[in-house]
């Protein structure tokens, strides 16, 4: 058994079928299938089951992949010894980003940590929580900052920060005005969610927060994407986020009174990190130590 017999079946097993996984390898279909028998030979057992959409991974086949992935961290690991050594870090991370809620320090992390290593190839994915958290898991991310409800044993986490729940409401709208709004004026108002399977666990920390307030709204639907929050500049309905960006034009932002927090953490795999994502961590670590802990929970109400 090779270190690449045990990538070729990673690679099929992320894209559950032969012909992806042979474009992605950049190696003929026919010797791949070739190799993954020759495999499955010498461990004893089937590793997937194919059908004409492509392939399932058995049983065997589910914990030959915790074990093979662990096995190639661990040799990347390996063959970036002597450029740590050295101080330097090279190769990849791929960061998710979770919406619509964020964390305001996202992008100074981001900034400085392409400063400091040029060498790594930095990739951001942004999405709805539960599609980026399955991602992780699957070993599609290195790394997923969202808030903490999404955090679980089996990963690390990294508390990086808090941010103050804000209100989005139009210019023209009868709850617009400047400082905080008191959350009991949002009784009866229509209040936006994603109403989207993976942004579930969003559209719930909205929900529990209301009930914690008292507060009896009208939970709409909003568009998909990055026009989930038309209805708010049409004055339609009004919602609720944390360090909001990218907003349409003639939308206010207001802290919540009373404020409510949520907690952002960096999550990633209970493995071996490679050399990019211990940088990375590294250096979350060290930007979350710079910020005053007063900043760090109400930083969304600057």
């Amino acid at each position: 058994m090779e270190l690449r017999h045990l990538r070729y079946f990673v690679a099929i097993a992320e894209e559950r079928s032969f012909t992806r996984a042979a474009e992605r390898l950049w190696v003929a279909q026919p010797g791949l299938s070739t190799q993954i028998r020759r495999l499955e030979a010498e461990l004893g057992v089937r590793l997937f089951e194919r059908h004409t959409r492509g392939v399932d991974l058995t049983q065997a086949g589910a914990l030959f992949l915790d074990r093979a992935r662990a096995v190639l961290t661990a040799a990347d690991v390996a063959g970036a010894t002597g450029s740590d050594l050295k101080g330097g870090a090279a190769g990849t991370v791929r960061l998710g980003v979770a919406t619509p809620a964020r964390w305001s320090r996202t992008a100074a992390l981001l900034e400085r940590f392409g400063l400091e290593r040029d060498g790594v190839e930095l990739t951001v994915l942004e999405g709805f929580g539960g599609t980026l958290w399955r991602d992780l898991r699957d070993g599609r991310l290195d790394a997923l900052l969202a808030p903490a409800s999404f955090g679980s044993p089996d990963l690390r986490r990294l508390k990086v920060g808090a941010e103050r729940w804000v209100v989005l409401v139009a210019e023209d709208h009868r709850l617009a005005g400047s400082g905080p709004l008191e959350s009991r004026e949002l009784d009866g108002e229509r209040i936006v969610l994603t109403a989207h399977r993976d942004g579930a666990a969003h559209d719930r920390m909205v929900a529990d927060m209301l009930a914690e307030l008292g507060v009896t709204a009208v939970l709409t639907r909003g568009a998909p994407g990055p026009a989930l929050y038309r209805s708010v500049a049409c004055g339609d309905a009004v919602a609720l986020t944390t360090a909001p960006e990218g907003l349409p034009a003639g939308v206010q932002v207001r802290p919540l009174d009373p404020g409510r927090t949520v907690t952002f953490e960096l999550l990633s795999r209970d493995e071996a990190p490679s050399p990019a994502l211990a940088e990375f961590i590294r250096i979350a670590v060290e930007s979350v130590s710079r910020v005053p802990a007063a900043r760090r929970e109400l930083s969304a109400v600057a």
